[in-house]
């Protein structure tokens, strides 16, 4: 399982058989049209998931997967898998079919947490058709979902990829930088819009943007990093690290794993007091705590799951008392440098970088209405729940970090899914292994600018 800021991303699966919901268009076609492999494996996989034995999901990874997809990512672990997506997402209900191919199909459905999910089929071209993975992702707008429409090969995809992305920036619908790669072998990198509107200057393929939540993901890397090590236990609770934590009762129930997992059921930093706060006096990990800590528990934690930045700043001050040096040196020695990413880290606010973006936010959540700066949103420092830089280059790096395991995480065997948004801020970063591409899509703009253009350049990925 892997989270993209928000968004539930669970990859790999397969199958094949009869189904119980048919394809768009007219009733009386689809009852007469066979079921393509694809939709059909999608029916079978949504009748075993309902069933909730674990017997029949595992004989369903067996007869529906290809062999090499199981030889990747094992039965076993596929089993493991089901079991925790199973707690977590109690069942799932179809609302509509959104694509109906030959070798991929997508459906919307409703999950039993209420979380609407896309889930996308991609089989084998050739006879029997078996699955080669299925993956799942949390829909935030079902409006926004875009069907896959694969390109017939690369050249065909980049062309693509720069008319429309030239035709984005024209209509100043996007300003930022988009890499496209196939394992370390880059198919595209260009850049679009301006780092700085008002100086004009234009940004370029080694400008640094803000990645929001992406920070996240390293976070979550180092932490990891210290359980190896023996210096953090995952099933310690908040107050072995900091004893002094503002609130009791989180700090005695809230265990590493639940903020990892954000279950630990502790609250977001930004809100009234966020604010508030002068901004530019936000700049240590230790400034955010009041703005959050003493706030009762909003569940107890294990119990639920709810997106947590707070969780997230509790983490990076667990690494500072762990390894005695600030988050921010932490992460720069022992994820970013064994990475080579020397253009990543967070910078205060008022620091003088060479070759960073500025954002723009709308000052209306209008279409058309003026961008300005989005300073008045920003803290003096970002910290570990968000708000670092980096350039589209680096992001490769980390991506080829955890494939080659320099950077080691449990859940990426079948890729990577992440984003960060926020006011003047939208960025993500997809990885499929199956496939070996890589999508790369800073922005200084509104999300969903880079989601938008993300979403678009998969659906285009040949298969």
């Amino acid at each position: 399982m892997r989270r993209r800021n928000g968004v539930l991303v669970l990859a790999a699966f397969a199958g094949l058989l009869t189904g119980f919901f048919a394809p768009p268009g007219n009733s009386q076609d689809a009852a007469a049209a066979p079921v393509k492999p694809p939709l059909a494996h999608l029916n079978a996989y949504v009748e075993a998931f309902n069933s909730g034995v674990q017997g029949r999901m595992k004989t369903f990874f067996e007869t529906h997967f290809t062999d090499a997809a199981l030889k990747e990512f094992p039965l076993e672990k596929r089993v493991v898998r089901f079991r925790a997506t199973k707690n977590q997402l109690k069942s799932i209900t179809v609302e509509k079919t959104v694509s109906d191919g030959p070798t991929h199909a997508s459906i919307l459905i409703k999950a039993g947490n209420g979380s609407l999910l896309l889930v996308t089929a991609s089989v084998e071209k050739g006879p029997p058709h078996n699955l080669t993975s299925l993956v799942i992702d949390m829909v935030e707008d079902p409006e926004a979902i875009v069907p896959p429409e694969p390109m017939a090969d690369e050249k065909e995809l980049v062309a693509a990829v720069k008319t429309f992305l030239e035709d984005k920036a024209r209509a100043d619908e996007f300003s930022g930088v988009v890499l496209i790669a196939r394992g370390a072998k880059v198919l595209f990198h260009e850049a679009y819009g301006f780092a700085d509107r008002e100086a004009k200057v234009p940004n370029a393929k080694d400008t640094k943007f803000n990645l929001g939540s992406i920070n996240k993901n390293f976070t979550r890397a180092a932490v990891l990093q210290l359980v190896r090590q023996g210096r953090i236990a995952l099933d310690d609770p908040i107050k072995k690290y900091l004893p002094d934590y503002p609130n009791a009762e989180a700090g005695e129930k809230a265990k590493v794993r639940h903020l990892l997992s954000m279950t630990s059921g502790i609250g977001d930093f930004f809100g009234d007091r966020y604010d508030a706060t002068p901004k530019e006096k936000i700049r240590t990990l230790q400034d955010y705590l009041p703005l959050f800590a003493d706030r009762p528990l909003e569940f107890e934690p294990g119990t639920a799951n709810k997106y947590s930045n707070g969780g997230y700043l509790v983490l990076g001050l667990i690494i500072e008392k762990v390894a005695g040096v600030d988050y921010y040196a932490y992460v720069r020695e022992n994820v970013f440098k064994p990475c080579g990413m020397a253009d990543t880290d967070s910078y205060p606010r008022d620091a003088q970088v060479a070759n960073l973006a500025r954002g723009y936010t709308r000052e209306m959540e209008t279409a058309g209405s003026p961008r300005v700066l989005n300073l008045a949103t920003l803290p003096g420092r970002g910290s570990s729940a968000g708000g670092g830089y980096s350039t589209a280059a680096d992001m490769l790096k980390y991506v080829l970090a955890l494939k080659d395991r320099t950077i080691l995480l449990p859940d990426v065997a079948n890729g990577l899914g992440i984003a960060g948004g926020a006011p003047g801020i939208n960025s993500v970063v997809e990885w499929d292994a199956a496939s070996g591409y890589i999508v790369i899509v800073l922005t200084n703009f509104d999300p969903p600018t880079a989601g938008q253009a993300a979403r678009r350049i998969l659906s285009w990925l040949p298969r």
